[in-house]
This record gives structure tokens, sequence and C-alpha cells, in this order.
């Protein structure tokens, strides 16, 4: 299987770092090709240009300014998001990534007859969210609804593509983790990766 893995993270030395280079060894000893796109390391531009906001609605959409990076989604078997959560939400260079990545021709049609859209990711066949919170999980999920595990679930995976399987892995609690805590959730990272067939 060929991965898509976005790693959303401003720090090289990272936790995020850490497991996505967990992730990727261990998708890379189960076989399957990794296409690591470091949102930060690649310097990707996370603002939803004027030009683009305006042809929203064009058929067929300018995706020009984000081409390589449509070619390397389209080129995915598998997607897997690499990033903190804070404030209860993704980076906004992840949300960029969506914004201007996820766009219409790409990630979903917009339906003739008004209303829906329909989803264009048909290639993309799992979504992981490997992420963080600093809140502990009572709170993230009790209090705040899980909102970034609703965001990917019901919205992302369930309008751009079809019958895709989702998992969402978490570290909570983050702010506060012992190394060996880490170290499990390491451990956590790689047997859920490992498992993919």
């Amino acid at each position: 299987m060929r991965i898509l893995l976005v790693l959303a993270h401003p720090l090289e030395d990272s936790f995020a770092a850490s497991v996505a280079r967990t992730a990727r060894e261990a998708l890379e000893a189960s076989g399957h090709v990794v296409d690591l796109l470091d949102l930060y390391r690649e310097d990707f531009d996370p603002r939803l240009s004027e030009a683009e906001r305006r042809g929203y609605f064009d058929v067929p959409y300018d995706t020009s300014a984000v081409a390589d990076t449509v070619v390397r989604l389209k080129a995915a078997d598998g997607l897997i998001l690499v990033f903190p959560q804070w404030w209860f939400n993704f980076p906004a260079i992840l949300k960029g990534f969506f914004d201007r990545v996820f766009a219409p021709g790409v990630a979903f049609s917009h339906d003739a007859g008004g209303g829906r859209i329909v989803p264009q990711l048909t290639n993309i066949r799992l979504l992981y969210a490997l992420t963080t919170t600093g809140s502990p999980w009572w709170l993230v999920r009790l209090y705040m609804g899980d909102p970034v595990r609703r965001l990917l679930k019901r919205g992302i995976a369930a309008f751009c593509s079809k019958r895709l399987n989702f998992k969402m892995l978490s570290l909570h609690d983050m702010d506060r983790a012992t190394d060996a805590k880490r170290t499990v959730h390491l451990d956590r990272v790689r047997k859920l990766l490992s498992a993919i067939r």
C-alpha cells in the first residue's frame, strides 16, 4: 500500500516527529511505500488565496498552486495524519492543508442538483490520525465531545471517500506524559500500523 504520511508540527524534535518516524518505520517494515509530507519542513502555505476562494465553484477548480501535493494525495492508498491537538482542534497548517488540497475536483465534487457533495478520494482506503492532546481524555471526550475525531470521521472521511477504514489513536494529557507513557504510546503506534494489510 502507498501511504501519504502527513506531519504537522513545527519542531523537528517534537514527540509528533517521533510518532511520524515510528509510523514510517513500522509501515516500511510491513512492506508499504511511505511518502512523508512534513508540512513545516516543506514550507506548505496553509492560507487559502483570494483566487482559490473566488474560484471555489469553478469547474474545473484551479489547484495549480498545490498541484504537487494534490498529485501525492491522489497517488496514495492511505492517509495517516500526525499532529498535536491545540485548543481542541487541528494545527492551523493542517487545517490549511485540508482547505487547499481537499478541494473540489480532488477530494469531492459538488452535486449538480445542489446541496450535497460527492466523494472523489476513492483511492484512499484508510485514514488514520495519530495525535496528542494536552488535556486529559475525559475533558476531550466528555466535556468537548472529541471535536477532532468528529471532524475527521463525520466530515472529511465521510464526505471525501467511501467506505474507508478510519482510526484515531491519541495520547491524552501530553503535557504531563512521562517518558514511559510516551514509549508505551509509540509501541501502540507500531502495533496499529504493523497490522495494516
